[in-house]
Protein backbone atom coordinates (compact mmCIF):
# COMPACT_ATOMS: atom_id res chain seq x y z
CA UNK A 1 0.00 0.00 0.00
CA UNK A 2 1.29 3.46 -1.04
CA UNK A 3 -0.10 6.85 0.82
CA UNK A 4 -0.88 10.28 -0.74
CA UNK A 5 -1.45 13.00 1.46
CA UNK A 6 -3.89 15.96 -0.26
CA UNK A 7 -6.01 18.82 1.27
CA UNK A 8 -9.36 18.82 -0.13
CA UNK A 9 -8.78 21.05 -3.00
CA UNK A 10 -6.42 19.01 -4.14
CA UNK A 11 -8.69 15.79 -4.13
CA UNK A 12 -10.09 14.70 -7.89
CA UNK A 13 -13.21 13.91 -8.19
CA UNK A 14 -12.88 10.30 -8.44
CA UNK A 15 -11.16 10.31 -5.09
CA UNK A 16 -13.31 12.17 -3.20
CA UNK A 17 -16.31 10.01 -4.60
CA UNK A 18 -13.80 7.05 -3.34
CA UNK A 19 -13.50 8.04 -0.11
CA UNK A 20 -16.96 8.88 0.81
CA UNK A 21 -17.82 5.15 -0.61
CA UNK A 22 -15.25 3.70 1.82
CA UNK A 23 -16.38 5.77 4.33
CA UNK A 24 -20.29 4.72 3.91
CA UNK A 25 -19.53 0.99 3.23
CA UNK A 26 -17.62 0.98 6.74
CA UNK A 27 -19.63 3.62 8.87
CA UNK A 28 -22.53 3.54 7.86
CA UNK A 29 -23.39 0.05 6.00
CA UNK A 30 -21.02 -2.36 7.71
CA UNK A 31 -21.68 -0.64 11.36
CA UNK A 32 -25.24 -0.19 10.38
CA UNK A 33 -25.01 3.31 12.00
CA UNK A 34 -27.12 6.13 10.32
CA UNK A 35 -25.19 9.81 10.76
CA UNK A 36 -24.28 12.31 8.54
CA UNK A 37 -20.58 11.66 7.31
CA UNK A 38 -20.41 14.49 5.09
CA UNK A 39 -19.90 16.96 8.32
CA UNK A 40 -18.53 20.49 6.71
CA UNK A 41 -14.97 19.34 8.05
CA UNK A 42 -13.49 17.92 5.12
CA UNK A 43 -12.55 21.21 3.47
CA UNK A 44 -10.28 21.94 6.68
CA UNK A 45 -8.65 18.09 6.66
CA UNK A 46 -5.55 16.87 5.55
CA UNK A 47 -6.74 13.49 3.67
CA UNK A 48 -4.17 10.60 3.95
CA UNK A 49 -5.15 7.99 1.05
CA UNK A 50 -3.83 4.49 1.02
CA UNK A 51 -3.91 2.79 -2.18
CA UNK A 52 -3.48 -0.71 -3.28
CA UNK A 53 -3.50 -1.66 -7.00
CA UNK A 54 -4.97 1.70 -7.88
CA UNK A 55 -7.37 1.11 -5.61
CA UNK A 56 -8.47 3.14 -2.30
CA UNK A 57 -8.58 0.60 0.51
CA UNK A 58 -7.54 2.64 3.62
CA UNK A 59 -8.40 6.13 4.85
CA UNK A 60 -8.00 8.80 7.22
CA UNK A 61 -8.58 12.87 7.56
CA UNK A 62 -6.13 14.52 9.85
CA UNK A 63 -6.34 18.24 11.83
CA UNK A 64 -4.42 20.73 13.15
CA UNK A 65 -5.21 22.04 16.04
CA UNK A 66 -8.28 24.24 16.72
CA UNK A 67 -10.02 22.70 13.24
CA UNK A 68 -11.29 19.97 15.95
CA UNK A 69 -9.87 19.68 18.62
CA UNK A 70 -7.66 21.62 20.27
CA UNK A 71 -5.21 19.46 19.52
CA UNK A 72 -4.31 17.74 16.36
CA UNK A 73 -6.21 14.88 15.35
CA UNK A 74 -6.97 11.68 13.47
CA UNK A 75 -10.07 10.98 12.03
CA UNK A 76 -12.11 8.81 9.51
CA UNK A 77 -9.84 6.00 10.61
CA UNK A 78 -10.69 3.05 7.76
CA UNK A 79 -9.94 0.07 6.07
CA UNK A 80 -11.82 -1.73 4.15
CA UNK A 81 -12.87 -5.29 5.33
CA UNK A 82 -11.53 -7.28 2.89
CA UNK A 83 -8.23 -5.44 3.75
CA UNK A 84 -7.73 -5.57 7.36
CA UNK A 85 -5.97 -9.22 7.36
CA UNK A 86 -3.18 -7.61 6.80
CA UNK A 87 -2.38 -5.06 9.07
CA UNK A 88 -2.89 -2.12 6.95
CA UNK A 89 -4.48 -0.34 10.07
CA UNK A 90 -1.80 -0.18 12.10
CA UNK A 91 0.48 1.21 8.61
CA UNK A 92 -2.40 4.03 7.94
CA UNK A 93 -1.71 5.18 12.16
CA UNK A 94 2.12 5.01 11.64
CA UNK A 95 1.98 7.56 8.13
CA UNK A 96 -0.62 9.73 9.68
CA UNK A 97 0.86 10.26 13.24
CA UNK A 98 4.29 10.99 11.07
CA UNK A 99 2.06 13.17 8.96
CA UNK A 100 0.80 15.10 11.76
CA UNK A 101 4.43 15.39 13.19
CA UNK A 102 5.74 16.59 10.27
CA UNK A 103 2.92 19.10 8.81
CA UNK A 104 1.99 20.24 11.95
CA UNK A 105 5.00 20.00 14.01
CA UNK A 106 3.38 18.74 16.99
CA UNK A 107 3.36 15.22 18.92
CA UNK A 108 0.33 15.60 20.65
CA UNK A 109 -2.70 14.22 19.06
CA UNK A 110 -6.53 13.59 20.12
CA UNK A 111 -8.95 11.16 19.11
CA UNK A 112 -12.56 10.59 19.32
CA UNK A 113 -12.04 6.33 19.61
CA UNK A 114 -14.67 3.59 18.86
CA UNK A 115 -14.17 2.07 22.60
CA UNK A 116 -13.67 -1.13 20.91
CA UNK A 117 -10.59 -0.22 19.19
CA UNK A 118 -8.99 0.82 22.29
CA UNK A 119 -6.14 -1.23 22.16
CA UNK A 120 -5.74 -0.80 18.49
CA UNK A 121 -5.25 2.91 19.47
CA UNK A 122 -3.01 2.05 22.90
CA UNK A 123 -0.60 0.26 20.68
CA UNK A 124 0.48 3.52 18.78
CA UNK A 125 0.50 5.42 22.26
CA UNK A 126 -2.59 7.01 22.50
CA UNK A 127 -3.94 6.60 26.49
CA UNK A 128 -7.66 6.80 27.23
CA UNK A 129 -9.01 10.27 29.07
CA UNK A 130 -12.20 11.01 30.35
CA UNK A 131 -15.33 8.47 30.09
CA UNK A 132 -16.80 6.84 27.46
CA UNK A 133 -19.89 8.47 25.66
CA UNK A 134 -22.17 7.59 22.67
CA UNK A 135 -21.81 9.16 19.09
CA UNK A 136 -24.18 8.14 16.78
CA UNK A 137 -25.08 5.13 18.67
CA UNK A 138 -22.02 3.72 18.97
CA UNK A 139 -19.68 3.42 22.47
CA UNK A 140 -16.63 6.04 21.90
CA UNK A 141 -13.75 7.54 24.00
CA UNK A 142 -10.89 10.13 23.67
CA UNK A 143 -7.81 9.26 23.68
CA UNK A 144 -4.78 11.63 23.69
CA UNK A 145 -1.22 10.71 22.39
CA UNK A 146 1.63 13.08 23.65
Amino acid sequence: MKFKVKTFNQLTTSELYDILQLRSEVFVVEQNCVYQDIDGKDQKALHILGIKNNKLIAYTRLFKGGDYFDEASIGRVVVKQSERKYGYGHDLMKFSIETIEEKFNTSTIKIGAQTYLQKFYESHGFKKIGKEYIEDGIPHIHMVKE
